[in-house]
């Protein structure tokens, strides 16, 4: 019997279920602001909400708890810690807030917006790590492309070689 159980399962297995929770908590701290199913923002929102209380101490053990939750995202811990908790000093609760939206139109899931509610529409989220620019993207992909071409003419030479 489910007596008195909170957790949403989601239909998956621990593992992937505790996986699939870090990834939103990661992608709601670093936009502020994510769309997801209304059964995930519910669920999101416990684990967040959480988070956030752990960091408002701003110790030196609720950075470790947090590193320990969420292993291998420090740059999210110190968001945590240093920005978002700070933010919501003042609040008792209640750090986020829970937009409904319409339907998926694929399988008709119940959608949402999960939002920090002293979110700023002008801003838009930042990132955590600043994203490369189209050029730098451009100046990449060319090298690889000229690294790969090197290697294709190395081994056609050696191809050659060995055909005679």
């Amino acid at each position: 019997m489910r007596h008195r159980v909170v957790k949403n399962t989601f239909g998956r297995k621990t593992g992937p279920r505790k996986a699939l929770v870090k990834g939103l908590v990661t992608s709601l701290v670093e936009r502020e602001r994510i769309r997801t199913t209304l059964s995930k923002a519910k669920e999101l929102r416990r684990h967040v909400e959480r988070a956030i209380t752990i960091g408002k101490s701003a110790t030196l053990h609720a950075r470790r708890i947090l590193l320990k939750k969420y292993t291998n995202n420090a740059p999210m811990v110190s968001k945590i810690v240093d920005i978002i908790s700070p933010r919501l000093k003042d609040r008792p609760g209640g750090y986020t807030r829970i937009i409904k939206l319409e339907n998926r139109p694929g399988d008709n899931s119940e959608m949402a917006f999960i939002e920090f509610v002293d979110y700023d529409y002008s801003k838009k989220g930042e990132a955590l790590v600043a994203s490369p620019s189209t050029k730098e993207i451009a100046k990449r992909n060319s090298k690889k492309r000229k690294n790969i071409r090197k290697t294709q003419e190395k081994s056609r030479i050696i191809n050659r070689k060995k055909a005679k």
